[in-house]
């Protein structure tokens, strides 16, 4: 009888929110602690993963940037997860590069192009592009990934696998598609949280108590949601279907039309898009 192949070895390079949401969806669908790695420099935060999910965490790969780090080196990582802030990101892929030459290595970093990251690791072929958002933090989020060229089907899988573990994911071409997917589902969330914010105001503003009027506005979109998951309905069908001719929805709906409801929505995509480009633009120059 023929065993199944061991788990991955997945380490993560930076231990914060993103980090913390992959490990606990991993840990929730099988996957073992023991083949969990962490490297973060914050005493507080090893500390605060090694309490919250039982895996180890060290202040260097190497085990020599910190008092608490074993001096032992760890195993080789099959899959290296770069879950730092962009403008650091340089940084980290020139430090890490000899020990992530044989692991398939993924980057949530907004903005820093696929070509640019190769060139810090050395030359480095296997990545992936990851751009998940913050409801993968409840295990409800919606990630993009993009691919470098030739990248083969069983990374694809392993990668795909990660971000399965906290909602959705699915692949689109490139840079390019990584930055639309920033802008749509990547700062989608704060979109809809400033869509609730501003229910809550008006319902306020016309005499609900405030509170009253948050959990109205949270339940009503997280109802539609629902509503639009479970039909085989586009959402303009959906919304037709409530708006009555002369009523009170067809009246505010043409409120928010003559607004430019529409206009600032893709507005906003562009302008997001637009950022992550500049930013890929910006930081994925090497100083002179």
């Amino acid at each position: 009888m023929s065993r199944s192949p061991p788990p991955p070895v997945i380490r993560f390079i930076g231990g914060g929110n993103m980090a913390s949401a992959l490990i606990g969806g991993l840990l929730r669908t099988g996957h073992p602690p023991a083949a969990i790695q962490v490297v973060e420099p914050d005493d507080a935060a090893r500390a605060r993963l090694t309490h919250d999910f039982g895996i180890e965490t060290r202040a260097t790969a190497s085990g020599d940037g910190g008092a608490t780090a074993p001096t032992a080196r760890w195993p080789a990582c099959d899959i290296a997860v770069l879950a730092v802030k962009p403008q650091v990101l340089r940084d980290v892929a020139l430090a890490h590069a000899a020990s992530l030459r044989d692991a398939l290595v993924v980057s949530v970093a907004a903005g820093i192009r696929l070509a640019d990251l190769g060139r810090w690791l050395g030359g480095h072929t296997r990545i992936v592009r990851a751009m998940p958002n913050t409801p993968a933090l409840v295990g409800q989020g919606a990630t993009g990934l993009a691919a470098s060229a030739g990248l083969g089907d069983a990374d694809r899988q392993r990668a795909q696998a990660l971000f399965d573990a906290v909602g959705s994911s699915l692949w689109v071409d490139g840079d390019a598609g990584i930055d639309l997917v920033t802008a749509l589902s990547g700062s989608g969330p704060a979109y809809m949280m400033l869509m609730v914010e501003a229910l809550t105001a008006a319902g306020a503003a016309q005499g609900l108590d405030s509170a009253h009027a948050q959990q109205l506005a949270l339940d009503t979109m997280a109802g539609a949601v629902a509503l639009m998951r479970a039909s085989n309905e586009p959402p303009a069908v959906l919304r037709a279907r409530v708006t009555s001719p002369g009523g009170t929805t067809e009246r505010a709906i043409a409120a928010l039309q003559d607004g430019g409801f529409g206009s600032l929505v893709a507005a906003a995509v562009v302008a997001a898009q637009q950022r992550a480009a500049e930013l890929g633009a910006a930081l994925g120059k090497d100083p002179a």
